[in-house]
C-alpha cells in the first residue's frame, strides 16, 4: 500500500468495515477480460482471514468466469462522507475500505449451503426465525470466497 498512514491492520477494524458494508464487489479475470459484479454477502471470520459468502442464480457470466479462473479480487467500502472545501481541489471523501484476494468456489453440501445462506441473511439483520423454503434454496447457487490476502484502508 502506497499510503501506509491510511492502512488498517487491526482485525477488529477490518471486521467493523465488513459489518457496515452493504455490498461486495467481486472482480474476475479470464483471458485478459476483466469483469466486476456487485453482490450481497455474508461472512464469518475463520483463521487469519474472513470467509465471504454470496448467492446468485445457477448460471451466468460470473459462474462461467469462476469455473475458468476461481482466483478473484474483492472490495467492500463504508464510512462515506463528502468533505467540501472552498476550492475544487479541496474536496475529498472520507471512507474505509477493504481490498482482498482469494479463491471462489460453489458450495454443494446442503449443510454448507444452509450455513452460508444463514450468514448472508444475518448480515442483513435476519434474526433466524423460520426456515428456508426448499424450492428457492435448491435453485440458488451459493458461493464461498476463502480470502488469502486482505488490506484495509481508511481516510478520515
Amino acid at each position: 500500500m502506497r499510503r501506509k498512514d491510511r492502512e488498517i491492520e487491526d482485525r477488529e477494524a477490518v471486521e467493523a468495515i465488513l459489518r457496515e458494508a452493504d455490498a461486495c464487489r467481486l472482480g474476475f479475470a479470464v483471458e485478459n477480460v476483466p469483469y466486476i459484479v456487485t453482490l450481497n454477502f455474508g461472512y464469518a471470520w475463520e483463521g487469519e482471514f474472513p470467509m465471504l459468502y454470496f448467492h446468485c442464480a445457477r448460471e451466468g457470466r460470473k459462474l462461467d468466469m469462476m469455473r475458468q479462473n476461481p482466483r478473484v479480487c474483492f472490495e467492500l467500502d463504508a464510512e462515506h462522507e463528502l468533505v467540501i472545501g472552498p476550492a475544487p481541489c479541496d474536496f475529498g471523501m472520507k471512507f474505509a475500505s477493504i481490498v482482498g484476494y482469494g479463491r471462489l468456489r460453489e458450495l454443494e453440501d446442503d449443510s454448507e449451503r444452509r450455513r452460508a445462506l444463514e450468514l448472508l441473511m444475518r448480515h442483513y439483520d435476519w434474526k433466524g426465525e423460520g426456515g428456508f423454503k426448499p424450492g428457492p434454496l435448491a435453485s440458488t447457487c451459493l458461493l464461498e470466497l476463502q480470502a488469502d490476502e486482505v488490506v484495509g484502508k481508511r481516510k478520515a
